[in-house]
């Protein structure tokens, strides 16, 4: 291995300890000087790699622009760098990358820190030699230049690690990169890689192997080290590489990485398009895109690019958080908050094709520049003022917008505005405010649909989603009925109104595990089944879209069987569709439990309590694992003799509609892989089941095979 260890001038203490441990691990390895590439006389395509380890900013560094074309010559002709330390803030000046770290200096901790690999980078040879995913590399109490990802993403490179500091996940901090680059690649680890430091045996020996294997790996000149995934192809093989039995199949779900609030969903020639916030540095909130997957059924989908990305100069730097999709004189238009030092404000993209996959950022953006001065807006510690969030329609020759916000001390409230152009915005006033206790201080996502003979408006208070049935007149809401839609883990909903004019809503599904959990799935989040909302005799009814029957396949029927303590049935599986109608007037309560272990060890009841009128989800016993959530769901359901429900069972969701009109929607996280049964029971007397029938559902997706890392070379 001929290694090129890059400095400019005498060496650091710290260069100098990690040169000279290069030249003893590769024999070959040996020192290039900057002016030497900066003249032409160094010759960088005849090393197998180039590490560039920088310990001091890299402030007044112009001289590194007469280095570039050299740099990206090696790289074309197969040699690949590596940058540590503040090197990594040099990627814009040498061409590899448009965004540099935005975080760099020095960083004095009493504990040790480290590396934690992502899940979907587990087989990838930087990471070889490893039994775990938090490896820590520099000992505690210590001194250590950094240069890092923080509130921004590198725009093509891959996050192949986060920070790790004594026990703790650093889930903001993202420390290694990788990009292909020419017809190499170039990797950057910008934090823990010390090697001045006192001596820390387990740490040094980490610290040695991360470098080792990052060098020996650029030196056999992979295709790649794991490029950012940019094409449906690209995610869905990232999609193949997520091992959980607690996946959701038939639910969507992101490739990898977070998913949380359905955004901007449209039926747009005759296909679905739903976009969800989404980050791909890992499973977790922050640096939020757009996601975007595609359906021609509603049930069968697709990976698509990432529609929309942060402008690292833009007012959505901060992330491009939620928001709708209209058509505005034949274009699909996103109406967006962008976030930006504290500020959030509506922005604006145009599609640039029918397949909606490219969009264009409105250069005028934000459309409305300021919050309205009428009203004391709740501020928090992020956020100048609480808000964002947008449901535009168009009435007549003006759009119109609702906007989610809240009041100091009074509550959270819906603001709405009037637009003739979709730019010049005119704001109305609130058209309903929370001022009841329990209300909520801020109210996320707000939408309001005309369902004929009453309008729905819902919003997101951080607990739950609050329904109200009425009418917007005079620029207020008048609330008839209000509700919760749904009674479960499901937040920020979204619909759309399909050409046949029916309107189906998705709605988030949070997770109710732990944030290291959900880092070691590799995945996070998912989006409910569609739901058709509907107003009949006064009451709103929620029922799964029928394409959904689509999934169905191997059937089983069971009809007056009676219940009398627990009735085991010959059905299991992890992906279920469960239709009951079931005569509870003799019995005090009835469960259907799902995802049983053979001995019950771990099993989730449905349960009905005829005394307290109420359908509950009893997650007490769900899973083995202490850190997921264990309390109780309960929903009020109005049953005189009969009970009717349709329980939808995949992986860790469990989402229950009763009598068509009330939705509990609930999280779980079996850790047996034999939790998979299906039983009944009734005490206080029968239950008789006058029908049940059970499907095995389908997958929504199509997969690559989980493999190790396709990218890259596998290691020995």
């Amino acid at each position: 291995m001929h290694v090129g260890c890059l400095r400019r001038g005498e060496p650091t203490s710290e260069q100098r300890v990690a040169y000279d441990w290069c030249r003893e691990t590769f024999p070959g390895a040996s020192t290039v000087s900057f002016d030497d590439v900066a003249t032409g006389t160094a010759d960088l395509g005849s090393f197998d790699a180039l590490w560039w380890h920088r310990d001091t900013p890299l402030d007044g560094a112009d001289w590194l622009a007469d280095c570039a074309e050299a740099f990206r010559t090696a790289a074309d002709e197969g040699t690949g760098l590596f940058l540590s330390l503040h090197a990594l803030a040099a990627v814009d000046t040498l061409g590899v990358d448009d965004v540099p770290p935005d975080a760099t200096g020095t960083d004095g901790v009493t504990d040790p820190e480290g590396l934690l690999w992502k899940t979907v980078h587990d087989d990838h040879p930087l990471f070889e030699g490893f039994d775990t995913r938090r490896v820590h590399t520099r000992g505690a109490g210590v001194t250590q230049p950094f240069a890092r990802y923080e509130d921004v993403l590198p725009a093509r490179g891959e996050i192949l690690a986060c920070g790790l500091r004594g026990d703790d996940d650093l889930y903001p901090q993202k420390h290694a990169v990788g990009w292909d680059w020419g017809a190499s690649a170039v990797v950057g680890v910008g934090d823990a890689l010390a090697f001045h430091e006192p001596t820390d045996e387990v740490c040094e020996r980490a610290r040695h192997r991360v470098v080792e294997n990052v060098l020996q790996t650029l030196g056999e000149r992979p295709e790649s080290v794991t490029d950012r995934p940019a094409t449906g192809d690209e995610l869905r093989s990232l999609r193949g590489r997520i091992d959980d039995h607690n996946r959701p199949r038939y639910h969507l779900t992101p490739p990898a990485n977070w998913l949380n609030d359905p955004n901007g969903l449209v039926e747009w020639n005759g296909r679905y398009h739903v976009f969800y916030q989404y980050n791909p540095a890992g499973p977790f909130h922050g640096t939020i895109h757009w996601g975007h997957a595609v359906s021609d059924d509603l049930v069968h989908w697709e990976d698509e690019p990432i529609a929309l990305s942060p402008d690292p100069d833009g007012p959505d730097r901060d992330g491009c958080w939620s928001g709708c999709t209209v058509v505005d004189d034949g274009t699909p238009t996103f109406v967006y908050t962008g976030g930006r030092g504290g500020r959030q404000l509506p922005c604006l993209a145009t599609a640039d094709d029918d397949s909606l996959r490219t969009w264009t950022k409105d250069p005028a953006n934000p459309v409305i520049e300021e919050v309205p001065v009428e009203i004391d807006v709740l501020a928090s510690e992020e956020w100048h003022a609480e808000f964002r969030d947008h449901c535009v329609w168009k009435d007549g020759e003006f759009w119109y917008q609702v906007i989610g916000s809240g009041i100091s001390e009074v509550g959270g409230t819906v603001l709405l505005y009037r637009s003739r152009d979709l730019q010049e915005w005119t704001y109305l006033g609130p058209i309903l405010t929370g001022a009841w206790e329990g209300a909520g201080a801020m109210w996320e996502c707000p939408e309001l649909l005309d369902l004929g003979e009453t309008q729905l408006l819902h919003v997101s208070n951080y607990a739950d989603v609050l329904y109200f049935l009425g009418d917007l007149s005079d620029g207020r809401f008048h609330v008839d009925e209000r509700d919760l839609l749904d009674y479960g883990d499901f937040y920020a909903p979204q619909s759309m109104t399909t050409e046949s004019g029916r309107e189906l809503t998705f709605g988030w599904l949070p997770e109710a595990r732990s944030e290291r959990a959900q880092w070691d799935a590799g995945w996070s989040g998912a989006l409910s089944l569609p739901r058709e909302l509907a107003v009949e005799d006064g009451t709103l009814r929620q029922r799964p879209a029928p394409e959904v029957r689509d999934l169905r396949g191997e059937h089983t029927a069971r009809t007056d069987l009676v219940v009398d303590g627990e009735t085991a049935l010959d059905v299991s599986g992890t992906a279920l569709e469960l239709d009951l109608t079931v005569d509870v007037t003799d019995a005090a309560s009835f469960a259907l439990v799902v995802r049983e272990s053979p001995d019950g060890e771990e099993r989730t009841p449905v349960r009905y309590d005829a005394d307290a009128g109420e359908l509950v989800v009893d997650r007490s016993a769900s899973s083995l694992d202490v850190e997921t959530t264990r309390d109780e769901q309960r929903m009020p359901v109005d049953v005189e003799e009969t009970l009717s429900l349709r329980v939808f069972v995949d992986g860790s969701v469990v989402e229950v509609f009763a009598e068509e009109r009330r939705c509990l929607t609930s999280r779980i996280y079996p850790t047996r892989a034999d939790s998979d049964g299906v039983s009944l029971e009734a005490e206080g007397g029968e239950a008789v089941v006058e029908s049940l029938d059970v499907w095995e559902l389908g997958d929504a997706w199509e997969t690559d095979a989980a493999a190790p890392d396709a990218t890259s070379p596998t290691p020995e």
